[in-house]
């Protein structure tokens, strides 16, 4: 038997002959503590570079020259699909894990679950010891290859939705990723029904995993799983792969008709999509991808998209063929930008277009301006409020926006409480980590809220009820309702009133209203903030201490020896004249005065106030659950660019000042 190929993309799956690695070249366990060193692992995802070190392997069309050694040194910007028989093991070893929970879970007979990759080189090599293992613990193995973060997770949601015995049902997935990181990285999110497993359960998951790649006899247990495997039982999951994929894209297109409507029945699903299609078809509008070599290449944009009547194109769309760094923002949107701009040229209906990040969870957009015929980059926030903003309006449509809330990260701009606050509608924080914004909508919604949008601001993009994981058509969905669904000709309709038009009506600026509006008199309604971008190389800093509550401690002296000092510029430059400080952890939010320790490894908002206790602004600093970085950020209402920078550089000095004092 040789390597199976994919038959409508024809890049590799695996060989089923090829057992990953040979029992006498099984890695030491001292080979295998070094290479568990590098893992980060957390309810957002277990990561590292997995890509071995390979001075002949293709390098990132954007890397910088590799430093030191390219025999030894992990490149993160390397192409190499090669995986080093340590890192094999600890692969295996997260199957094996996953794999005992699966069981537990099921309680006899014989499970399956979900597995697919995002579209990085290693996927293939993870992808293929994870099947073995599963096989060996008596799993079903259904294999969809490469495979959007989203429609995983939406055929998960059905799947395991359904009886036991159905030839459909699922326990589980397990999906091959490092979301935004680059490309030689890569990792693993665990999953049921619609989304990732929640910090409760994968903490858990995590202590076992330690467990096991601790034990020195765990590369010898791994390859005894892989080796009793019989090579014809892993061809059939190959072959396979196709059939399961195409079941996922069916389940992934069910589904975001729910998640862009609102809607439950496909009769009202019909009527909402019907009217955005006849407002397509009286005012044309184009959208443009930049799929980035994404799992996104694969998935349903054209075909939903163009169902809704838009114009779409699209670049950059075989899975893998990255032209930029994966991470939507900055500079990797200017290509898109470019592309938009010279769309517009040629068809003035383009005015969106969108990038989503490997794994094909988040898309944030670039837009063209109407007027100048230029086209700009949304920043992830402003992405976010749009969203929060479209939905919300579309809730006051429908007249359910009564208990409605809004959950969100704790580095998410307060632009969104000043949109909430227009609808009557409240918003509520968890820490950084999608898995606690999704958790802390659950909370919201067993008290009675509708959550209708959730989502991380920082990161942009959004998660839409009732899904679990962002998703680049739900953020188009809510642009797109935004210039799609305007006020009816005849003001007996009940719904005669559009999305935007309710939105200045609300927020008491019908000053603003025109008929003809278009994007740019969208992105001019938003509340003025300026904020720093997560994304920055100023947000992320290299810090020496380990010890996160330790380090607040610190900059809490800091904080307050400062807060005396800049008092006075405060009030006379912004405005500020108190401050309050609240600690994230998981889904709760909680004040903490002057404890700023007691954040931990959580996030600590410094919130600035102006007349009457009124927030303007925010401090914010966590430790990054999926990459070795301290995070800091700057939020300031009414401001310009100048001004973030000034609180940024102040938050900067005090944190560096805090790390040196250790």
């Amino acid at each position: 038997m040789s390597t199976i190929f994919h038959p409508i993309t024809n890049l590799p799956i695996g060989d089923p002959d090829l057992v990953p690695f040979e029992r006498r070249h099984l890695p030491s366990p001292a080979e295998v503590g070094r290479a568990a060193e590098g893992l980060i692992l957390s309810a957002s995802g277990w990561r590292k570079i997995f890509a071995a070190p390979d001075p002949t392997a293709e390098r990132a069309p954007w890397a910088d020259p590799p430093a030191g050694d390219p025999e030894k040194c992990a490149d993160e910007d390397s192409l190499s699909p090669r995986v080093a028989p340590s890192d094999l093991v600890l692969a295996g070893a997260m199957a094996l894990v996953f794999a005992d929970w699966i069981v537990r879970r099921r309680g006899g007979g014989e499970p399956a679950l979900l597995l697919g990759t995002d579209s990085r080189p290693t996927g293939p090599a993870l992808a293929d010891i994870m099947t073995r293992v599963f096989l060996a613990r008596g799993i079903r193995v259904r294999y969809l290859s490469v495979v959007a973060a989203p429609e995983i997770m939406a055929y998960s949601r059905r799947a395991c939705s359904l009886e036991p015995g159905n030839e459909e049902r699922a326990e589980g997935f397990c999906y091959v990723s490092a979301s935004h990181n680059p490309p030689a990285h890569n990792g693993v999110k665990f999953g049921t029904g619609g989304g990732v497993l929640p910090t409760a359960e994968i903490e858990p998951l995590i202590a076992s995993f330690r467990e096991l790649a601790a034990d020195p006899d765990i590369g010898a247990h791994i390859f005894a799983l892989v080796d009793e495997v019989e090579p014809r039982t892993v061809a059939s999951v190959y072959t396979a792969c196709n059939g399961w994929k195409r079941r996922a894209v069916s389940a992934y297109t069910l589904f975001a008709r729910e998640i862009v409507t609102g809607r439950e029945s496909l009769e009202e699903q019909d009527a909402l999509l019907d009217e955005m299609e006849g407002a397509a078809r009286a005012r044309p509008l184009g959208v443009f991808a930049d799929f980035n070599g994404s799992a996104r290449c694969l998935s349903i944009d054209a075909d939903f998209l163009g169902g809704i009547g838009l114009r779409f194109s699209s670049a950059n769309d075989g899975p893998g063929r990255f032209a930029h760094r994966i991470v939507p923002e900055g500079d990797s949107l200017e290509p898109a930008r470019l592309r938009l701009q010279a769309a517009g040229r040629a068809d003035t209906a383009y005015v969106l277009g969108y990038v989503p990040d490997c794994d094909g969870d988040r898309g944030n957009l670039v837009w063209r301006d109407a007027t100048s015929g230029l086209a700009k980059v949304l920043e992830a926030q402003e992405v976010f409020a749009l969203s929060v903003l479209a939905e919300l309006a579309l809730l006051v449509r429908d007249g359910r926006a009564e208990r409605a809330a809004v959950a969100v990260n704790d580095a998410t701009s307060l632009r969104v409480e000043a949109i909430a606050r227009a609808f009557g509608v409240g918003v509520f924080r968890a820490e950084t980590g999608e898995a606690n914004v999704v958790g802390l909508a659950a909370a919201l919604r067993r008290e009675g809220r509708i959550v209708r949008i959730l989502g991380e601001g920082s990161n942009g993009g959004n998660i839409t009820s009732p899904s679990k994981v962002r998703d680049p058509l739900a953020t188009l969905g809510a642009v797109l309702k935004l210039l799609l669904l305007r006020d009816a000709d005849d003001p007996t309709i009940a719904s005669s009133e559009g999305l935007f038009h309710i939105w200045l009506r609300l927020s008491g600026r019908l000053g603003l209203w025109r008929p003809d509006f278009d994007m740019g008199d969208v992105i001019a309604s938003l509340p003025a903030f300026a904020t720093t971008s997560v994304f920055e190389p100023r947000a992320a800093l290299r810090i020496a201490e380990r010890d996160h509550a330790e380090l607040k401690a610190r900059y809490r002296d800091l904080f307050l020896r400062d807060w005396e000092e800049r008092k006075t510029e405060l009030i006379r430059r912004f405005g500020i004249s108190a401050w309050r400080a609240l600690a994230t952890k998981g889904t709760a939010e909680t004040e903490v005065g002057e404890d700023f320790a007691a954040s931990g490894r959580g996030g600590l908002r410094i919130l600035l106030l102006g007349a009457e206790g009124r927030p303007k602004g925010f401090l914010w600093m966590r430790g990054s659950g999926t990459e070795p970085v301290f995070r800091i950020m700057a939020d300031i209402e009414g401001g310009r660019a100048v001004d973030e920078d000034w609180l940024l550089g102040w938050q900067t000095a005090m944190v560096r000042e805090a790390d040196a004092g250790r």
